[in-house]
């Protein structure tokens, strides 16, 4: 097929490369424009996307809209059978849904309509959610409510939002390839009318763990938001949390129990036992505790 590729962070790289290695035709790929990154900000660093679609020699478009009349008028000049859609970052005007033969495929990280929204993934841990998935969706106007052609399941278990991040990633590339193989062998279907959940934005407080919470929700936190981690603050510096378990000691919320940083929380306690510090490695919370004290009985 002819395509129109959409998309920016590593999440949409492996569908990138499933729909080149298929033998598609991928006439271009859209990304968000490059950011300010790199050596304390002062480059300019281009998406994932942006990236691998450079290494396969495919055209990059990195509008800032495409609102504009021209924008859409570019895109429908590419006369593509259907554009694939994953994780771009920019609302898709009706010009452009309408465009392609066979409209906008999304993939889209959970099991539609649970998490409709930006932050499906770590959505689906925080709740503490047994299973989740991907779903190829066809796009419409509202926020992800279009219908589903074909869906995988996966269960979280403990798994970091990272570690699902990447799982779905490779589901979803695979699902696509199967869709666009035979689409008419998976029609779209409408989601249930019941069932919906917002997948808001993450703000970046949410990261802060909340002692105040049983310890298996803050257990979740620190699940759901590696990368990049969630943190504590000690000793007027932020530790970050990658790893954590949920410990049946108890104790006021927020205080340090022992000499193991075993942090009580509302019910239980939790262990962290993978932390880092800022401009600082990963380490385990001992090594952590042999440079940078948090005795018993401190208040975090």
């Amino acid at each position: 097929m002819r395509i129109v590729f959409m998309g920016t962070p590593a999440f949409a790289v492996p569908t990138l490369d499933a729909l080149a290695g298929a033998g598609h035709e991928i006439v271009a790929a859209y990304s968000q424009p490059p950011r300010p990154g790199g050596r304390r900000g002062r480059e300019l660093v281009p998406s994932p996307v942006q990236r691998r679609a450079e290494e396969l020699g495919i055209a990059v478009r990195t509008p800032v809209s495409l609102k504009a009349p021209e924008k859409q008028a570019a895109f429908v000049a590419l006369g593509a059978d259907v554009a694939v859609v994953a994780a771009y970052g920019l609302i898709l005007p009706r010009a452009v849904l309408e465009a392609p033969r066979l409209g906008c495929l999304n993939v889209h990280g959970s099991l539609l309509p649970r998490w409709r929204g930006a932050a499906p993934i770590q959505r689906a841990i925080l709740a503490g959610d047994a299973e989740t998935g991907v779903g190829i969706m066809q796009m419409e106007a509202g926020l992800d409510t279009g219908p589903v052609r074909l869906e995988g399941r996966t269960p979280i278990l403990g798994k970091t939002a990272g570690e699902l991040t990447d799982e779905l990633a490779t589901l979803g590339a695979r699902l696509m390839v199967k869709v666009l193989a035979d689409p008419d062998a998976y029609p779209p279907v409408a989601q249930p009318e019941e069932g919906v959940t917002y997948a808001a934005k993450i703000a970046k407080e949410e990261s802060r763990l909340d002692f105040a919470r049983d310890a298996a929700a803050v257990e979740r936190q620190v699940r759901a938001f590696n990368p990049p981690g969630a943190w504590f603050e000690a000793n007027g510096e932020r530790v970050r949390v990658l790893e954590a378990t949920v410990e049946s000691t108890g104790g006021a919320a927020g205080i340090v129990l022992d000499d193991r940083l075993t942090i009580a929380c509302a019910t239980g306690a939790i262990r962290p036992s993978l932390v880092q510090r800022a401009g600082r490695g990963m380490m385990t919370a001992t090594d952590l505790l042999r440079g940078f004290p948090i005795p018993a009985g401190t208040a975090l």
